[in-house]
């Protein structure tokens, strides 16, 4: 006759694996049982990253054990650095607190090169992201440019904010890797300048524009042709734009190591709202709020109420979310400084 220690054992390990499981989760449900959590919107009030935070808020505490209440504080400042220092150094390592902050944030010590001395955006515990960006260049219906091959062979006139803005460095980046003939008129505050300007004839179009943020604030512009999609920035696209036939910058690249650097900078694109708590949070929190936060994400009541106020979602969980930023960390240096040198004006 077998053994019958070999399934005693097996039912034994299996026995202690839910007892450990549900041995954490009362420990995480007995922690966050009367607590509060902040959500920090790296925003002002009103904003997209704002709206999201407190979208989010309305229904995170319902899916974590001990059913906690959650509140959003804004911190703004240094395109999210403010808040991500805040997180790194000051407020509780506990996992009270959240950090709702930019992805430019994210990727500024690779694309930059800058090194923050106060916080190192690599070693922090992402718990999830609220929507993938995909980024789009745009043109007006009466510009010299009418498909985006056409911008190797006309100069175009784009209109974009300040150097470290997506929509500064991604037209930088299609003018210096690619070629494209743009006219790089920089200095304007945001989108929303940018968007008047064309409206105006100032400018020919845009880059670097988030999809879901313009075509929710300019549905006319599409729907009576007055601007379109010229190409998508993002290594593969908006569902609706590709039936659409929007094409890929990086189609147009004609080197492997331009791909290379182009699927490298648009990377960043699939954390455009990432959330994330301090490196000491205990891993069973961090666990939990992962867990927590792709089940709001999840959840019906949000997405309708999301669809209610046309608000993207398209989340990914914290550990997916984690390993993607650890291999955007992982680049070979060489390929960092050939991105860098490509958004540098010329």
């Amino acid at each position: 006759m077998k053994s019958p220690v070999p399934g005693i054992l097996s039912a034994a390990a299996l026995t202690l694996h839910f007892t450990g499981l549900a041995s954490a989760q009362d420990s995480v449900a007995q922690f966050y049982r009367g607590k509060t959590i902040t959500i920090i919107a790296a925003s002002s009030p009103g904003g997209g990253y704002d709206l999201y935070a407190r979208t989010i808020a309305r229904h995170l505490g319902k899916h974590l054990p001990g059913n906690p209440s959650v509140i959003v504080s804004n911190m703004p400042g240094a395109a999210s650095n403010v808040a991500a220092a805040y997180i790194y150094n000051v407020a509780p390592k506990d996992g009270t607190v959240i950090g709702g902050l930019f992805m430019g944030a994210v990727v500024e010590p690779l694309f930059s090169g800058r090194v923050r001395t106060t916080h190192d955006m690599s070693k922090l515990n992402y718990i999830g992201n609220a929507n993938k960006d995909v980024y789009v260049c745009l043109v007006r219906a009466e510009a010299p440019v009418k498909s985006f091959a056409e911008v190797f062979e006309k100069e175009l006139v784009v209109g974009a904010s300040a150097d470290g803005a997506s929509t500064r460095d991604f037209p930088e980046l299609l003018k210096n890797l690619l070629g494209a003939k743009f006219k790089i008129v920089a200095g304007y505050p945001g989108t929303r300048q940018i968007n008047l300007a064309m409206e105006r004839g100032e400018v020919d179009g845009g880059c670097g524009q988030s999809w879901s943020s313009v075509s929710a604030t300019y549905p006319a512009w599409f729907k009576e042709g007055k601007v379109k999609v010229l190409a998508q920035e993002d290594p593969e696209g908006y569902p609706d734009l590709n039936k659409q036939g929007a094409p890929l910058t990086r189609d147009f690249a004609k080197t492997d190591e331009q791909k290379q650097i182009l699927d490298l900078i648009y990377s960043q694109t699939i954390f455009g709202r990432p959330y994330a708590v301090a490196p000491d949070v205990p891993k069973e929190r961090v666990d939990a709020l992962r867990k927590a936060f792709i089940a709001t994400m999840r959840d019906p009541e949000l997405k309708a109420e999301a669809a209610r106020i046309k608000l993207d979602v398209d989340a990914i969980g914290g550990d997916e979310l984690q390993a993607a930023i650890v291999k955007m960390y992982a680049t070979p240096v060489h390929i960092l400084d050939k991105a860098r040198q490509a958004m540098v004006p010329k």
